[in-house]
């Protein structure tokens, strides 16, 4: 009768802990949903689209990723430069709509196309760029892998990840043709 009762506890203890760890998981999960809620720098359309799964994209794209610092020309508005000791403010206006300059290699436009799909990728093709490094376009060097893009580092982000970053960029506003004025500040 010990044992039975031993075994009962534990299994019970175990189910606690499960559920504790649960909760804690979705607690912090929910903290990026809606920090990505809290920070993403443009409107989002959100039709036909999953709101959790866009925001998680949003957190990720804007408070881990960086992705702003290469596909946004300039990264920031005037006046919210914050490397300029001033409050931030990412450049709505040419968000993610590409135009850096990196040697013979240019950031691309990840905003949605008329076909609705972020840079006229499919999410197989989002994959497989983010986690291979292929280049879908003829590039500027001849070779079919991404030259410039860190994509060994985010190539190492979860499917569901990627997921997220991809139904975000399906929500952000398009920017296409990118307007004259998002190019890159006149080198001194």
């Amino acid at each position: 009768m010990r044992t039975r009762m031993v075994h009962l506890l534990m299994a019970a203890a175990s189910v606690v802990t499960g559920l504790t760890m649960t909760v804690v998981a979705l607690t912090a999960q929910g903290s990026r949903i809606q920090g990505g809620a809290d920070i993403a720098p443009v409107p989002l359309n959100m039709s036909g689209l999953n709101p959790a799964l866009v925001r998680e994209g949003s957190y990720i794209v804007n408070a881990q990723g960086g992705c702003n610092d290469c596909h946004t020309v300039p990264s920031y508005a005037a006046g919210g430069n914050p490397f300029m000791g001033q409050p931030e403010v990412v450049n709505a206006a040419c968000y993610l709509a590409g135009g850096g300059i990196f040697g013979p290699f240019v950031s691309r436009n990840l905003t949605p196309r008329a076909n609705g799909l972020p840079a006229g990728r499919t999410l197989e093709q989002f994959k497989a760029i983010m986690h291979d490094g292929t280049d879908f376009q003829t590039p500027a060097d001849g070779t079919p892998i991404l030259q410039v893009m860190p994509w060994p580092v985010y190539g190492k982000m979860s499917d569901r990840e990627l997921e997220a970053i991809y139904e975000f960029l399906r929500a952000i506003p398009p920017i296409n043709p990118r307007p004259a004025f998002c190019t890159p500040p006149p080198t001194q």
